[in-house]
């Protein structure tokens, strides 16, 4: 037997990226290599009827293009490792990449890209569209204006999101709508805890209302110690997506579709930025001009995450005080209305008339600085 039929799915595991589920891994060894149900499930240390529904699970679900495409590319890697089994004793043959380049995302790759689109995905109406014919799938919300693109993703990370049952297609044909699943919801807050943006069950609010004379420069009434909590991050939808849905008087939508990308835009920035752990960007500077705790990232450091800081930086510092507290607080960590209302210490309602001027304010610095409807990060 070949060295990968002698190491099982243990062998396997050690080449292949760790988010595989165990079960793909089973339904490989025994489908590509013909390794015994028995055998698979003695080395895994379970019973033979473990592994046998696992198999027959992933059997069931090559229907979705999606997952079918995965175990393709995961049984094309098996057969690479064969071929090369008899230069198991050679260093390069121990070290080799079973993957071809762009096949499939390595951990920290699925990581970063699943929680920008699983985010995405929960927000109200949205959907993963997915073509055969392309190399990209799309995040698509339905709103008042119509049909928004909010992301786009590489198929080879759609496809692990698809194996690890993070999303389910909807539909049948050429082109395939996929809703986030209980278990891409679960996920998501995994992702969020990592990066340490999940929602604080501590993040209380300022209850006193002050007036605007009694604030400081930046529009904020916040002590360092309540700054310093984690930021809320809510994983359902946006409170812009809530606001886009109001009326106004006239039957308009309270908020335009261009307000909402200008705000869409900001948060895809932030979220990109945070994406480097090497460096932790300090936004206190923004949420009030009396209080800046360390010091700010310079974003010397090159890469997507150094530039997406500089352009969330030139935003906010564009909007000025007080409207960046509302931007920063309502775009960026995903605070809702009221409760940014409350710790600013503003007056009922007041927040969506300061929002709208300060997205109408932010789309200016876009239209500015990058020309008028240019593309999202996404």
């Amino acid at each position: 037997m070949n060295q990968c039929g002698q190491s099982g799915v243990a062998g396997m595991s050690r080449k292949f990226p760790e988010w595989v589920p165990v079960g793909a891994l089973h339904y490989i060894a025994h489908t590509e290599n013909g390794e015994p149900i028995r055998v698979l499930a003695r080395a895994a240390g379970c019973h033979a009827s473990t592994v046998l529904r696992q198999i027959r699970k992933v059997e069931l679900r090559r229907d979705d293009p999606l997952v079918d495409a995965a175990l393709r590319k995961l049984g094309a890697a098996v057969l690479r490792l064969n071929r090369h089994a008899p230069l198991s004793g050679n260093k390069e043959a121990a070290d080799m990449n079973p993957f071809s380049e762009q096949a499939m995302p390595d951990d920290a790759t699925l990581a970063r890209e699943s929680m920008r689109v699983l985010r995405r995905l929960c927000e109200s109406g949205a959907v993963l569209a997915v073509a055969a014919d392309l190399d990209k799938a799309v995040v698509v919300r339905d709103g008042p204006q119509g049909s928004t693109r909010t992301a786009v993703v590489a198929n080879s990370v759609a496809q692990a999101m698809a194996l690890k049952d993070w999303i389910t297609p909807a539909n049948t044909g050429r082109i395939i709508r996929y809703h986030i699943t209980t278990a891409g919801r679960n996920a998501l807050g995994a992702f969020l805890q990592r990066f340490g943006m999940a929602p604080s069950s501590s993040s209380g609010f300022a209850e006193a209302a002050t007036s605007f004379q009694g604030q400081g420069a930046g529009g904020a009434v916040l002590d360092r110690e309540e700054d310093s909590r984690p930021p809320r991050a809510p994983i359902g939808e946006s409170p812009l997506s809530a606001l886009a849905r109001r009326r106004n008087n006239e039957g308009k939508p309270f908020l335009a579709e261009p307000l909402v990308h200008a705000g869409e835009r900001l948060r895809e920035d932030f979220e990109l930025a945070q994406m480097d752990g090497s460096t932790a960007q300090n936004w206190d500077q923004f949420l009030t001009a009396g209080v800046q705790t360390g010091n700010s990232a310079s974003g010397s450091a090159g890469g997507a995450a150094a530039e997406a800081r500089a352009r969330v930086t030139a935003a906010l510092a564009d909007l000025g005080p007080g409207l960046s507290d509302v931007a920063l607080r309502c775009c960026c960590y995903l605070e809702g209305l009221e409760a940014a209302e409350k710790r600013l210490g503003w007056s009922a309602r007041s927040g969506k008339v300061v929002l709208r001027i300060a997205l109408m304010r932010l789309k200016r610095h876009y239209d500015e600085t990058v020309g008028p409807g240019g593309p999202m990060i996404g």
